[in-house]
């Protein structure tokens, strides 16, 4: 405001009186409403900003990457087992791992991908803070400029001479000192403000960059763990062909024993030779007792195996937990005391009179071939946790001739 020529001091004080009564009461309430959005505004943007986004992503990936080395360490064993001799059991056991390192890889991209989720809905709500912060700093500019526009040009000077007294002139030179700060520190806000939802924005874009990313593996790591599972079913059939294969081997070399000590008792009878008292008779039919207590896996007779294969058991399985005794259900000799194929350790116990009994997936073997046995002395113990059907004893019962016989119909009936 210009000093109009002529006149006097106190004259250009009574001039300035306007200035004097509105400037105060104006200044005071737009540095009251700066104040508040200078505090309030960036304490709520600081109380929800998430953990930074770069650094998650870092963390993210480094855990991906360590489980997928642990997966092509795997990998590369099972292209070194298929170098060498090695069995489908051992091939079918990698591919078990790599479907569970698999299967930890889709459940971290799970959790990474609720995590980015979670980081875009904050991010969000960040840059529209950030947003409405910069729009609240705007409308205060816009009052701000008006404001100057209506009163006009303010020169300092102007407003310090027209104090009337020592203590006017501070409050005057305070005010003036606290218009210029916040005009600064107004200009600044903004510009933070600018800055800040620049970041926003990107991270924004770099969040959903990246959940596109991990989910587009996760459906590549689906379908790898399908394929993974394609391959261990077609093991587990070749597996089990060649299983049932040598256990049709082994059955055979179990029927060609006993059928050994069938001819060698009927030569003795040519011969003239008594035979020895038979330790189980049809008189024991439902009466002997259990070589071990468990529940029955699978009975005698066919059964549906895989793919509606027919498997024929000449026996039952009874499961029990692994070094639990097995017991002599009669008294015999030891025709058998050792390893036999799938059967694994196995004892085959001579009655006499035709019968005989077989124990096999035996953890180990108590009793030596030729030894005497007592009815419900231990031969041995149960092993067979490698089986597909887990620990458990096969139990058989083979009348004269080597025929195959259904134990339930010899053992105690249970109540």
């Amino acid at each position: 405001m210009k000093r109009r020529r002529g006149t006097t001091s106190r004259e250009f004080v009574e001039d300035n009186r306007g200035v004097r009564q509105v400037f105060p009461r104006r200044l005071s309430s737009t540095i009251l409403l700066d104040a508040v959005l200078a505090l309030a505004i960036p304490a709520v943007l600081a109380a929800q900003r998430p953990q930074p986004f770069d650094q998650q992503l870092r963390d993210n990936q480094q855990r991906l990457e360590g489980i997928r080395r642990e997966r092509s360490d795997v990998e590369q064993e099972l292209e070194r087992l298929r170098t060498q001799a090695h069995s489908l059991s051992d091939e079918l056991a990698n591919i078990e791992r790599q479907k569970e390192t698999t299967n930890r890889i889709v459940n971290e991209l799970d959790r990474q991908i609720n995590s980015l989720s979670d980081q875009i809905d904050h991010t969000t709500v960040d840059l529209l803070l950030a947003q409405d912060a910069l729009s609240e700093k705007r409308a205060v500019l816009e009052r701000r400029l008006v404001d100057i526009y209506k009163r006009g040009p303010l020169y300092a000077y102007q407003v310090l001479l027209a104090a009337e007294s020592f203590g006017d002139l501070l409050s005057r030179y305070k005010y003036l000192y606290l218009v210029t700060r916040q005009d600064r520190l107004l200009a600044n806000d903004m510009s933070k403000l600018q800055r800040r939802i620049a970041r926003e924005r990107q991270t924004l874009v770099d969040g959903r960059d990246a959940l596109g990313r991990r989910k587009s593996e996760r459906t590549e790591e689906l379908d790898r763990y399908l394929q993974l599972e394609h391959e261990r079913q077609a093991s587990l059939r070749e597996t089990r062909r060649n299983t049932r294969e040598a256990q049709q081997r082994d059955e055979k070399t179990l029927n060609d024993r006993i059928a050994a000590l069938e001819r060698a008792r009927r030569e003795a009878e040519a011969r003239g030779v008594a035979p020895g008292a038979a330790a189980i008779t049809t008189a024991d039919l439902g009466q002997l007792d259990w070589p071990v207590d468990g529940r029955i896996l699978y009975q005698f007779g066919t059964a549906t195996g895989p793919n509606n294969t027919r498997i024929p058991w000449h026996g039952i399985g009874i499961a029990a937990p692994v070094g639990t005794p097995v017991r002599a259900i009669a008294a015999g000799t030891v025709s058998l005391a050792g390893p036999l194929g799938t059967y694994l350790t196995s004892v085959l116990l001579d009655h006499g009179g035709g019968y005989y009994t077989f124990y096999g997936y035996l953890n180990d073997a108590s009793v030596t071939q030729g030894e005497r046995v007592l009815k419900g002395q231990v031969i041995g113990h149960i092993g067979g946790q490698a089986s597909d059907q887990g620990p458990h004893l096969h139990f058989e019962i083979r009348g004269q001739g080597g025929i195959a016989l259904d134990p339930v119909n010899w053992l105690k009936s249970r109540k």
